[in-house]
Formats: structure tokens, C-alpha cells, sequence
């Protein structure tokens, strides 16, 4: 295509030249590895000491929270709950209302009304998004309820307590692929592709509007052909786009494995990508991002003005949304039907199909053809995309229907 190199170092040149695309990339790259480097200046041990010799110094037995308890029914067995809630003091009440005015004044932490067996009441001022207290002491009453019947039917405690916490080796043998363990990445690289489409999506059709809106177009697509200026400026996108996930990315791999050892806990398990995933997701994004690109531009063709640019792009946007909320939906049955015909729709197969390489079981046949379907569309899209960007050019005023320009392509052929 004629001026395509000239077209693309120069819209390559303007974001490159941007001082909100610079800005923000470093800016980003900064926090990343701020985040990163977080562990490293916090002394936690030191923390640790000075609150268990402030904790020691300043504060008492009747200070301490406990949990409060009132066993109506008579069946608690203090030693087997103290080995469900270890480290937990529990102070016994004569009746249910004492246990309820302690825990509102929040004098005690929690407090618990055994009526049987099988019946107890729950009580907790303010309730913590990790409160487990009702699921340990549930599997206690549980247990009770067993020690209870072995008592009653004369039988050995501790034989039957062998029984029930007897080890059960388990060897796991995944001979295909572990949906579980893979889940985490599929669902994250899901979303980054969501995020980037939408971006940068709006970004190149907000940049045809203000060219339209101040005619700088005008003179464009009179120097050179609409098609080549267009995938001109989405191939920019494109390629500012991995640049600035490259450096993200980069400079938060890079500060973590810095400070790896500084870390609790091993993010790199959630990082240990198969080979075949990682290209699958570079084929798959990359097509489904020009693909939403070209149609990004097309649409912003359709507008002079950027205040109407969301009732043009609103489609795409429309589309990416329902896209990425039936394959997150659908990522529990990754085979099934639904992902099976989405995975060859080229507006949604860079996510479908990616998450059937990465969860499911697909032939290497299935990911050529889809393959081959997005990237036919991808030009397709960028052909039509260009015929409507030459044909809405000079265009002004209110914003044209997406149908009312392929009526006219079609008029014009």
C-alpha cells in the first residue's frame, strides 16, 4: 500500500512523542516497581517485637479479647474446642443475654449460644469478610455430635478418631491440562486484552475524529490512499501497544525477581506459562486487537465530532463487553458448546479460543483454522474499514449509521 511506512513512522512518531503516552508508561513502570521493592524496606520482625512489647507492657488479662460462650445444653467439651480455636480464650456465661450484651459492647470478640447438638447461636458486632469462627465451630459441634454417639454406644474414642483423621495419599496425574492450576493466568490475560482493546481501541478512533473535526483528514486522504492510512495508524497502535506492555510488564518481572526472596509468598507459580499458551495468547491478542482496531477506526470515521464518538463506538464497545463476559462466564466449561462456537467468530475467538488452548482439549487443527478465520477478518475488516474512513471523510455534521455507510459502500460498488 502506497505511503504505509511514511503513515506508520508517523503516527508511530506521535505517540512516541506524547507526553501523556511517555508519562504514563513510566509512571506505571515507577508504581510497578515501587510495589516490587515494598517488601524489601519493611522490617517486619522489628514490627513484630515492638507490638508484643507494646502488647506486654500496656495491656492485661481482662484487657485481652476472648470468645464468650454459654453452654445450655451441657455438652461442650472444653479440651476438643480448644484444639478447633487454638491459642483462643473462651470465657463461660450463665444465659444467652449476658453472651449478647458482652459481644455488643465488643468486650469479647465473638460469642456462642450452644442450645444442643445440633443448635447453636452465632454472635459477632462487626462481621470481618474472613470470619471462619461459625465454619470452625460448626465442624466442633460436628465432632461432638460423634463423640457423643461413641460415648453413648460404648465406643473407643480414640479408635474412632483414628479412623476419622486417618492420611489418605493422594498421587495426582494430569495427563492433559489442569484447568485449576491454569485458571489464574487464562482469567488474567483475558481481561489485559479486554483492557487494551478498549484503550486503545478508543484511543485510534478518537484520533480520526479530531483529524476529521479540525479537516487535517481532508488533506490526508487526498496524499495518499484511505486503506493505507488506516492500517497505518492501527498498526501503531498496535505496536505502541506491546512496547508499552513489554516495558510494564518488564519492569514488574524485573523488580519482583529483584526482590523475590524479600516476598511471603511465590508469585512466579502463578507466572510458569506452558510455551504453547504464551503463543497462542500472542497470535490470538494480537488478531483480535487489529481486528477491534480497524473497527475502532472505521467507526470513528463516522463522527466529526468527539462528543458523538460514543454513540458510534458504543457497537464495539457493545461487543468486546458481551465477549468478555460470556467467556468469563463460560471458562468453568471450557468445552462446552458456547466456547466451542466462539472460538471461530473472529470477534470472539482472541479470547475463546485462547482459553480452550490454555483450559481445554483442542486440535491443532481447530487453532490454525481459527487462527486463519480471525486474521481473513482482520484484513477484511481493515479493507472495508478503509472504504468507509475514504467514503465518511467529508462528511460532516450529524454522526452517519454504521448501516447508512455500508449502504453507501454498497451503492458505490
Amino acid at each position: 500500500m502506497k505511503n504505509f511506512k511514511t503513515i506508520l513512522g508517523f503516527e508511530l512518531g506521535n505517540y512516541f512523542k506524547s507526553k501523556s503516552y511517555v508519562i504514563s508508561t513510566l509512571l506505571i513502570c515507577l508504581v510497578c516497581a515501587i510495589i516490587m521493592f515494598v517488601p524489601r524496606f519493611i522490617n517486619s520482625d522489628d514490627k513484630k517485637d515492638n507490638d508484643k512489647e507494646i502488647s506486654s507492657e500496656n495491656t492485661g488479662e481482662d484487657e485481652k479479647k476472648y470468645m464468650a460462650l454459654y453452654d445450655k445444653s451441657g455438652i461442650v467439651d472444653m479440651e476438643l474446642l480448644a484444639g478447633y480455636f487454638p491459642g483462643v480464650e473462651f470465657k463461660l456465661f450463665d444465659n444467652a443475654e449476658d453472651v449478647k450484651k458482652t459481644v455488643e459492647a465488643e468486650e469479647a470478640e465473638a460469642g456462642y449460644v450452644v442450645n444442643s447438638l445440633t443448635d447453636y447461636d452465632y454472635y459477632v458486632f462487626n462481621r470481618s469478610m474472613f470470619d471462619e469462627n461459625t465454619t470452625s465451630f460448626t465442624e466442633f459441634m460436628s465432632m461432638s455430635v460423634k463423640m457423643n454417639y461413641c460415648d453413648a454406644n460404648g465406643l473407643d474414642r480414640d479408635e474412632f478418631l483414628a479412623l476419622e483423621y486417618a492420611e489418605i495419599n493422594v498421587n495426582e496425574n494430569v495427563l492433559g491440562k489442569d484447568s485449576v492450576s491454569n485458571y489464574f493466568y487464562c482469567y488474567v490475560l483475558i481481561i489485559i486484552v479486554f483492557m487494551l482493546i478498549v484503550m486503545y481501541g478508543t484511543t485510534i478512533a478518537t484520533g480520526i475524529t479530531n483529524e476529521k473535526s479540525n479537516r487535517s483528514i481532508e488533506i490526508l486522504v487526498t496524499s495518499t490512499s484511505s486503506t493505507a492510512l488506516l492500517f497505518g495508524k492501527v498498526f501503531a497502535g498496535a505496536i505502541a501497544t506491546v512496547f508499552q506492555v513489554g516495558l510494564i510488564g518488564g519492569s514488574l518481572l524485573g523488580s519482583y525477581h529483584i526482590n523475590k526472596e524479600y516476598w511471603s509468598f511465590d508469585i512466579g507459580q502463578f507466572l510458569n506459562i506452558p510455551s504453547e499458551v504464551i503463543v497462542a495468547f500472542a497470535i490470538f491478542g494480537v488478531g483480535g486487537f487489529l481486528f477491534y482496531a480497524f473497527m475502532y477506526g472505521a467507526l470513528g470515521a463516522l463522527v466529526s465530532k468527539i462528543e458523538d464518538l460514543n454513540k458510534s463506538a458504543g457497537t464495539a464497545q457493545m461487543l468486546v463487553m458481551i465477549v468478555y463476559f460470556i467467556t468469563l462466564i463460560q471458562l468453568s466449561n471450557i468445552d462446552g458448546v458456547a466456547m466451542k462456537v466462539c472460538s471461530y467468530l473472529p470477534f470472539s475467538s482472541y479470547s475463546a479460543m485462547f482459553a480452550r488452548v490454555a483450559m481445554g482439549s483442542v486440535a491443532t487443527w481447530e487453532i490454525v483454522l481459527s487462527a486463519v478465520i480471525l486474521y481473513a477478518s482482520v484484513a477484511v475488516m481493515g479493507i472495508i474499514g478503509g472504504k468507509i474512513f475514504r467514503a465518511s471523510t467529508l462528511r460532516y455534521g450529524n454522526p452517519i449509521k454504521l448501516t447508512a455507510a455500508l449502504k453507501g459502500l454498497r451503492k458505490s460498488e
